[in-house]
């Protein structure tokens, strides 16, 4: 056998498992990648692996009887990668964000902050309404999506917070000033006032702004993705 065809999840794999069925060393052989390796649909499906053909050289006549000595894989295989992404999670998220991006016909720019309990991802770029969605729905989708894919690349969990056009932060205030706006209905009317459905971050931002309010509390009742929020007098 003087040639092979081997798969791996980068071209090194590939080649190193070449070089393993062959038994000889990276000088000894000549290298074409044939497919580089592709994360598939949106980066989570369809992983498509590296695939490499290795040849053996011509041994010269005077070393044809000396017996080939099985080695290690060498890893200077640099020139070959040239292309494959470096898992780092957070690119590899950002990276993802803008192929998703692109796939709604939007350019976008992904700026990485980190913080002390997590990385905040403010996307830049015009008509960025597609991505926030109504009342920021699509951006938590987007932000569920892009923290599996920070994940699936590190060993540690990671938490990642999606922005755009400083979305998150006019959510919060008309959050508060509704929460306001709720307290004094239900002051004046003596009744509870149930809130329409909201996702667990809003409702928090709800409770934290009427936790000190001297005639009102709050709680949740219902069930995802229906759980409300509930005003009431104390």
């Amino acid at each position: 056998m003087t040639t092979v065809i081997t798969s791996g999840k980068t071209v090194e794999d590939a080649v190193n498992q070449g070089l393993a069925e062959l038994g000889v060393s990276r000088d000894k052989v000549e290298i074409q990648v044939l497919e580089q390796p592709s994360k598939g649909f949106l980066g989570l499906f369809g992983v498509k692996a590296a695939k490499v053909e290795v040849k053996l050289l011509p041994v010269p006549e005077a070393a044809s009887e000396q017996p080939i000595k099985p080695a290690t894989p060498e890893p200077e295989i640099d020139a070959l990668l040239e292309g494959v992404a470096v898992h780092n999670p957070y690119e590899e998220a950002a990276a993802f964000l803008k192929e998703v991006a692109a796939g709604m016909g939007l350019d976008v720019e992904v700026h990485i902050k980190k913080q002390r309990d997590g990385h905040i991802f403010n996307i830049s770029g015009e008509d960025l309404g597609m991505i926030i969605g109504r009342r920021g729905q699509t951006l938590d989708a987007l932000q569920y999506l892009t923290n599996i894919v920070a994940n699936r690349y590190s060993e540690n969990f990671v938490r990642i917070v999606l922005d755009a056009e400083n979305f998150r932060q006019r959510r919060r205030k008309t959050l508060e000033d509704l929460a306001e706006r709720l307290a004094g209905q239900a002051i004046r009317t003596g009744k509870e006032v149930v809130l329409e459905p909201m996702p667990p971050l809003e409702r928090k931002v709800i409770h934290a702004k009427l936790q000190s309010h001297p005639q009102i509390k709050t709680l949740s009742k219902g069930e995802e993705p229906n759980r409300r929020v509930v005003i009431t007098l104390k």
